[in-house]
């Protein structure tokens, strides 16, 4: 399986890479910034290798670090709707993150103090790799560069101050987005993908992709009629049911925990949490 990363060089310069085994292939011009959106219109596979690190001398970013857009899909499990006592709609809910509310794999999420119902969302991530407007949903796998496990943590205090969601969506270090960008001909059988969230080892969300209201072909068609979707934009596809928010007694996050999210083949993404200094 090909697993492309973002990380920094030991010399502090932001790369992407392959990641073989314990080894990351750099892919990027060697003594400067290099970002995986720029290459995702490309052949990622026709890239030149620039140099080779071992995996513990370099610091995993965000998949993608810096994309233009992050749109998320609220609402698109019928376990979620059900729990948050909400109406299904005709068509699906669509709010942003912003790209520095997002940390790497084995980084920390941040509570901030303003909190006290931090919550998980674990999520499939869809990464686009070509671009498109108005994508018609038969063409949309076109346009998907890969898949990566994603957790949209919400701070619910902010969230639920009125009708939108933004204010408890973005916080800075909320949001995990990891380990890896796995390609879509790597994952035979997308659908049955299990998105699975832990919190200190106890399975709390547990559902396959299949359970989508709106499937990946139907969101795409969706966010590229309002924006154009460019390379290394990412759509979060919703969570499942079993939120912390809606569970009795709430579980929410607090400094100590740890919180994995796994997705099948697509890899496993896993962060502690901690309370902002």
């Amino acid at each position: 399986m090909t697993k492309y990363i973002s990380f920094e060089r030991p010399d502090g310069t932001s790369s992407f890479g392959r990641l073989d085994g314990d080894t990351v292939l750099d892919l990027g011009e060697p003594g400067a910034d290099a970002w995986l959106r720029d290459a995702l219109a490309g052949d990622l596979a026709a890239l030149a290798v620039t140099g080779t690190f071992a995996r513990g001398d370099v610091t995993l970013l965000p998949v993608v670090p810096n994309p233009e857009k992050i749109l998320c899909v609220g609402l698109n499990y019928a376990t979620h709707v059900a729990e948050t006592g909400r109406e299904q709609k005709e068509h699906p809910a669509i709010f942003t993150r912003w790209a520095d509310s997002l940390i790497a794999d084995g980084e920390a999420l941040v509570r901030p103090p303003e909190s006290v119902r931090f919550d998980y969302e674990g999520e499939l991530a869809v990464i686009i790799g070509k671009p498109g407007r108005r994508i018609a949903p038969e063409d949309a796998w076109d346009h998907v560069a890969g898949y990566a496990p994603f957790n949209d943590g919400s701070i619910r205090d902010w969230q639920r101050h009125n009708i939108q969601f933004t204010p408890g969506k973005t916080w800075p270090g909320t949001g995990g987005f990891g380990p890896a960008m796995v390609l879509p001909a790597d994952v035979a059988d997308l659908a049955s993908q299990r998105v699975q969230t832990r919190v200190n080892g106890e399975l709390v969300q547990d559902q396959p992709i299949s359970d989508m209201i709106w499937d990946i072909p139907t969101v795409i068609a969706y966010c590229s009629t309002f924006t154009d979707l460019k390379p290394g934009d990412v759509i979060a596809s919703g969570t499942p049911g079993g939120v912390g928010d809606k569970r009795k007694p709430p579980l929410y996050l607090k400094a100590g925990d740890t919180v994995e999210i796994s997705i099948g083949v697509i890899g496993t993404l896993s962060n502690p949490v901690v309370d902002e200094a």
